[in-house]
């Protein structure tokens, strides 16, 4: 058994690969995510890693095919497909949220059915219920409306109507949809910090015992679940191939005096909601807090989930209950606990997503296969498969077309290492999301044209990708102005030498769809490639149109 699992180097997507790797039903399990994870410790070491932005923009239809495209070829020979992808934050960026959310699942699903995909296990949420103002535990069969003020349950509503969609014009793919509590576990604490508290609140407070009272929403209650059971109710439904919805809970419903226990030392007094959530409103909107109201507006309306069906008919039950893994996450969010990804980084604008050619390629000890190095799945279409780029056709002169190749590589490893650096440094800004994706994708064109060298048997000289690296780190040290602190200017200046490495790139790919013909190959991938360049032009001008507008102007600075 195959097994694609997109957005796995996340809290959901890790606890996922934990249980997958160490199941012997599956062979195989290919990971796919915006940035690379560390894949010399488990479980990512086990997997096959590709680098997918789902959330990708595009510009026409034809970027939209070639997106959808390269995740049906991801998919191929997939039994089943889990889908997890779901951004949190930016919360202040609508447009991409939904993109990535909601069409991002679109996406996802349409590749399933494309690639002949038996399942897809999608990752659904309790905020996809319609609100209630009661305790009385509902199941499956509750209308999934969403919280209409928060923009997670509205997008949560609107995914499960794409999987509606789906369903009806697909009835061949068995649609599995794993309505989550709040997902915790220690090693997911960094994260979560992130994503709901941002920088300026004080972790310290969150230490059980630190508080001498707790001021709670009256009438709060909360569901939580352990990320470990979390990955066997979703090894559970793919083994047994259960379509349908399931609700995922402890089996314990946390009150105000549960969260009081464990958060001081069991005295707490409660504050009518109307109260709190203009607070939180201007807190959210100043950038002093990360979570907006919407999710107080969500504590507050969903149901408590009944979850008799998942233990019916999967047989799970989970092995943690609810003070414990509340307990258990705010400890890791106190120590900035996390795992080697980037998402669940104790520090994710310093950590660096290892190089995607840098994949373990040990055989696992129970004998499955060992992972594949990302951008060899694109090489074997660009050569015709293993070894037949290394015969070279007459009128072609090899010796040349090595240094060429060579020589875009030296340039690509710095393009590919300056962007990288850019992602992090301007993670803070509005230019951060499309940095971040561009990033990720620019990386993996770079790790295309490495696999092709190697596929054609030509040198790649690595003396010269050190010295790319090198020539980029010491380039930073350039005067710009300031000192200590970022310039305004860099940003422009950073994006035009992108702008000018992409068009290097495009005509990279240009001579070999034009060489290709009297080399034996298929000009196909080679075009497929051109045309993500020019998606690459695109997306740096629009960054640099909005990066130029505020750089050099005193009252109005990216930020």
């Amino acid at each position: 058994m195959r097994v694609a699992v997109v957005g796995a180097s996340g809290n959901v997507g890790s606890a996922v690969l934990d249980a997958l790797v160490a199941a012997p039903e599956v062979d195989s399990v290919v990971g796919l995510a915006r940035r690379l994870p560390d894949r010399t410790v488990e479980p990512y070491r086990s997997a096959e890693w590709l680098t997918l932005d789902v959330a990708a923009e595009a510009a026409d239809d034809a970027e939209e095919e070639a997106i959808v495209s390269r995740l049906a070829r991801a998919f191929e020979g997939a039994t089943a497909v889990v889908h997890l992808v779901w951004l949190i934050q930016p919360n202040h960026d609508r447009e991409l949220l939904r993109r990535a959310n909601v069409e991002g699942t679109r996406r996802v699903a349409e590749a399933c059915a494309r690639a002949g995909v038996g399942q897809l296990v999608c990752a659904s949420s309790w905020a996809a219920y319609s609100p209630v103002d009661d305790d009385v535990p509902r199941d499956e069969s509750w209308p999934t409306g969403g919280i209409p003020s928060s923009h997670y349950g509205v997008d949560k509503a609107a995914q499960e109507r794409v999987l509606d969609e789906f369903e009806v014009a697909h009835p061949e793919v068995v649609v599995t949809r794993m309505r989550m509590a709040l997902v915790f576990t220690a090693d997911a604490g960094a994260e979560i910090g992130r994503y709901f508290l941002g920088p300026l609140v004080p972790r310290t407070l969150l230490r059980p015992g630190t508080l001498p009272f707790l001021p709670l929403p009256k009438g709060l209650r909360v569901q939580v679940v352990h990320a470990e059971d979390v990955g066997r109710a979703y090894l559970l439904a793919i083994l047994q191939r259960a379509g349908g919805a399931f609700n995922v809970a402890a089996d314990e419903v946390l009150l105000p005096e549960h969260l009081a226990r464990v958060l001081d030392h069991g005295r707490f007094f409660e504050v009518p909601p109307s109260l709190i959530r203009p607070f939180l409103h201007y807190a959210w909107k100043f950038r002093l807090f990360a979570s907006d109201a919407g999710w107080l507006d969500m504590a507050m309306g969903v149901p408590v989930m009944d979850g008799a069906r998942v233990r019916r008919v999967l047989g799970w039950r989970p092995r943690h209950d609810a003070e414990s893994t509340l307990r258990e996450l705010l400890e890791g969010m106190v120590e900035l606990r996390g795992r080697p990804s980037v998402p669940m980084a104790p520090d994710a604008r310093q950590y660096k997503s290892p190089p995607a050619d840098n994949a373990s390629g040990r055989r696992k000890s129970d004998g499955r296969r060992p992972a594949r190095r990302k951008g060899t799945a694109m090489a074997d279409q660009l050569t015709g498969g293993s070894g037949a780029g290394s015969r070279t056709q007459d009128g072609i002169d090899r010796e040349l077309l090595g240094i060429y190749l060579a020589d875009h590589l030296t340039g690509a490893t710095g393009g590919a290492s300056r962007i990288e650096r850019m992602a992090r440094a301007y993670a803070d800004t509005e230019l951060g999301p499309e940095l971040s994706a561009l990033a990720t994708e620019i990386a993996g064109a770079r790790q295309e044209l490495a696999a092709l060298i190697e596929r054609l048997g030509l040198p790649s000289k690595p003396h010269r990708q050190a010295a790319a690296w090198v020539a980029e780190h010491v380039g930073r040290l350039k005067l710009n102005g300031r000192l200590l602190s970022r310039s305004p200017m860099s940003v422009v200046l950073e994006l035009e030498i992108m702008r000018s490495a992409v068009a290097g790139q495009l005509g990279l790919w240009q001579l070999m769809a034009d060489l290709a013909p009297d080399l034996g190959l298929d000009r196909s991938p080679f075009q497929e490639l051109a045309e993500r360049s020019r998606g690459f032009q695109t997306r740096l001008e629009r960054l640099h149109e909005q990066a130029r507008v505020s750089a050099f102007r005193a009252d109005e600075k990216i930020g």
